[in-house]
């Protein structure tokens, strides 16, 4: 009798299981889950995620994508309350992320100069050229099919970058940061502001 027990009990664990299992490979999964990674790193963040740095909390309310000839790097718009700043992630030889303050302290008219002072420090032109763009939602006045970007590097690892987006003037002033110095953290995939 006790063989007999045991066998019924064996018998609907089984049938459980494979019912379960069932189940599970019939619930939908939507597009937007079917991509997204469930642990988070500077070349995927997603809208909704949260970006730790030095101990404040930023969610990532939009994406921009440059390509200039094929080569590729991104920004992420991160807000805190009224506060903005950008998160770039280029990939050359070596991984670069800055991070980056809008600035409207410093004027520029016409084609940026090769060298500059802001702040006290002095700023080099180290690269710039024309990108398109794709993006995904909040981007601010980057609305643009194409901008033209002068990246500066200053004293350390002070950067600077300006942008010409169809005449729209975008300054930005940062620094290059270690990828480590962020805590990434998977959201919901909604902004958290409108």
């Amino acid at each position: 009798m006790l063989i007999f027990i045991w066998g019924v009990v064996i018998v609907v664990l089984a049938v459980s299981t494979v019912f379960v299992m069932r189940q599970r490979q019939l619930a939908p999964v939507s597009d937007s889950q079917k991509n997204v990674p469930l642990e988070r790193s500077v070349f995927t963040l997603q809208i909704g995620d949260i970006v730790d740095y030095m101990g404040e909390d930023w969610v990532v309310q939009g994406t921009l994508v440059y390509n200039d000839n094929g080569y590729q790097w991104q920004e992420y718009l991160l807000q805190d309350g009224d506060r903005i700043r950008w998160l770039g992630v280029e990939e050359d030889d070596q991984v670069q992320v800055t991070w980056l303050t809008p600035t409207d302290d410093l004027e520029i008219t016409g084609t940026p100069p090769k060298q500059l002072q802001f702040e006290g420090n002095h700023y080099r032109c180290v690269e710039s050229g024309e990108a398109t763009m794709s993006r995904q939602g909040m981007t601010l006045n980057r609305s643009s099919k194409r901008c033209q970007y002068f990246d500066y590097r200053g004293p350390g690892r002070q950067v600077l970058t300006i942008e010409d987006w169809d005449g729209d003037i975008e300054v930005t002033i940062g620094t290059i940061i270690h990828p480590s110095e962020l805590l990434l953290l998977p959201g919901d995939g909604q902004p958290v502001y409108e």
